[in-house]
């Protein structure tokens, strides 16, 4: 006996729009950044959009798995490289304003 089809119903959906949500907020963090950035914050800067973007190529890889009919969970280095990437543009945010 195989086991019944799985109806995930909206679920995934919502965590699609959860992850683009998440990403649009960092978007929004990093260029602040940039804008508020002085002359010798410039690193800073510069690494808060290497940060964004490893945010954003987790999120990315995050969504496209959204798309199959039982998606997998999230692994242990997904999850450790989102983190990371967030408490990083927070710690450059705080480079850039002080």
């Amino acid at each position: 006996m195989t086991a019944p089809e799985r109806d995930p119903g909206l679920q995934p959906e919502r965590t699609r729009l959860a992850w683009r949500r998440t990403t649009l907020a960092c978007t929004v963090v990093a260029v602040l950044a940039a804008r508020q950035a002085s002359g010798d914050a410039w690193p800073a800067v510069g690494l808060s959009l290497a940060a964004w973007l490893g945010f954003l190529a987790v999120a990315h890889r995050r969504i496209g798995a959204m798309d199959a009919a039982r998606p997998p969970t999230l692994s242990l280095r997904g999850a450790v490289a989102a983190v990371g990437c967030v408490l990083a543009l927070a710690a450059f945010a705080v480079a850039v304003v002080t």
